[in-house]
C-alpha cells in the first residue's frame, strides 16, 4: 500500500493538482502550510540578500546621478569650469581647455557614456525586483486564499456536525413522543 507525503494530499485536496504539476510558488506555499510557518517575505530584503557588488554599486551610483544635489552639484563644477577657463586663466595665459572647451566636452561624454548603462543595469534590477515582489505578492495570495478554503471546509464540516446531531436528537424526540 503506497502512502502518499502530505505534500501530495494537500496538492490535491487544496489544488487539485498532483505534486509534479506545482510550480514552485505553489510548492513553498504547500510546504509552508504543512510546516504552519508564515510565507510572507520582504521583496526588498530577499532582493538585497541576492544582489552582488556590481548590482548595488549600480543602485548607488543611479541614486547619485539621479539626484538634485548631482544636478546642482554638477552644475557648478560645469559653471566653474567654463569661468576658470573662460575668464579666470585666460587672462594669465594658462587656460588648459579654452572656448569651446573640447577636453570638457570629452569628460562629459565619458561620464555619460559610463553612466548610462550604470544606472540601466540599476533599472534591469528594479525590474527583477517587481518581479520578485509579485511572485511573493502570489505565494501570499495564494496561502491566504487557500487558508481561507480551509476555514470554510472546517466550518462546513463543523455545522453538518452539528446538523447531524440535531437531527439525531429531533429523530430520538420524535421516537420518544410518538405512541407505540
Amino acid at each position: 500500500m503506497a502512502t502518499h507525503s502530505p505534500l501530495a494530499d494537500l496538492a490535491q485536496r487544496l489544488l487539485g493538482k498532483a505534486p509534479g504539476d506545482l510550480d514552485e510558488e505553489e510548492r513553498r506555499v504547500l510546504a509552508g502550510i504543512e510546516a504552519g510557518t508564515t510565507v510572507s517575505r520582504d521583496a526588498a530584503d530577499v532582493s538585497d540578500e541576492r544582489a552582488t557588488f556590481g548590482e548595488r554599486l549600480s543602485d548607488r551610483v543611479a541614486k547619485i546621478g539621479g539626484s538634485w544635489g548631482f544636478i546642482i552639484a554638477f552644475t557648478a563644477v560645469l559653471i566653474g569650469w567654463m569661468l576658470l577657463n573662460s575668464d579666470i586663466l585666460v587672462h594669465f595665459g594658462r587656460a588648459f581647455d579654452p572656448y569651446p572647451y573640447i577636453f570638457l566636452n570629452l569628460l562629459l561624454s565619458t561620464v555619460a557614456a559610463i553612466q548610462a548603462p550604470v544606472i540601466m543595469m540599476s533599472q534591469n534590477r528594479q525590474s527583477a525586483k517587481d518581479r520578485l515582489a509579485a511572485s511573493l505578492d502570489y505565494e501570499t495570495n495564494l496561502r491566504a486564499e487557500l487558508d481561507i478554503l480551509r476555514v470554510h471546509h472546517k466550518i462546513d464540516h463543523l455545522v453538518l456536525a452539528r446538523l447531524e446531531a440535531i437531527e439525531a436528537k429531533i429523530d430520538a424526540l420524535a421516537k420518544t413522543a410518538s405512541p407505540s
